[in-house]
């Protein structure tokens, strides 16, 4: 995940005045607007969530939909063929500097941690993972986590994140490890019709 610049999120959100220096931006706000517009972290956090869980949803009707009208097999390659493409798209944004995730209300909390001389990180309380939960939907969730090699790979080929562990899965948390990619990992990541589904599983050594 990309740590978001507070100052740029403002200048893209909510300064169309792009080529002014945002001090002079912030200068014309009146202080009391300024005030009266302010929520707390906590708030900030509860409003995330629930455009997370919607996106979760989302997700979670249109995989549904793509399983009852083309079968188990065909609707789960549909599913990673739109998964890879909205990656795809969100590596785009990310080589232009955008962010990736919110830093806040996407999930309760990250740790880095070092295994065997990797460096991982374990992401807790994802709230998506918890919404698919509700439904008991965790296996058609999980394929959205695909996102994160495909996002990764958009950025550079040469490299990918993926899951060691997956919420979904049945784990406590989500372990992720950023490795190189091997010349058939590349190869099938760039074909359309390919599988590429078990690019996203690392497994230990």
């Amino acid at each position: 995940m990309i740590a978001e610049d507070v100052k740029t999120h403002w200048n893209i959100a909510n300064c169309y005045q792009g080529a002014l220096p945002l001090d002079y931006q912030m200068e014309r706000i009146p202080m009391t607007a300024r005030k009266k517009d302010l929520v707390t972290l906590e708030e900030a956090k509860k409003q995330v969530e629930i455009a997370a869980r919607r996106i979760a949803l989302l997700h979670l009707a249109y995989a549904k939909m793509l399983v009852e009208e083309f079968g188990e097999e065909r609707g789960r390659k549909l599913i990673l063929k739109a998964i890879k493409d909205y990656g795809i798209r969100i590596g785009e944004k990310m080589k232009r500097g955008l962010p990736d995730l919110s830093k806040y209300g996407v999930h309760e909390r990250v740790e880095w941690v070092d295994i065997n001389g990797e460096r991982r990180a374990r992401v807790y309380g994802c709230v998506l993972a918890k919404e698919w939960k509700e439904w008991g939907e965790d296996s058609l969730g999980r394929l959205y986590c695909h996102v994160d090699p495909a996002k990764s790979m958009s950025v550079d080929p040469r490299e990918k994140v993926g899951h060691v562990k997956a919420i979904p899965d049945g784990d406590e948390y989500c372990e992720l490890a950023f490795r190189p990619t091997t010349e058939k990992e590349r190869k099938d990541f760039a074909d359309k019709e390919a599988d590429w589904e078990y690019i996203d599983k690392i497994t230990e050594g």
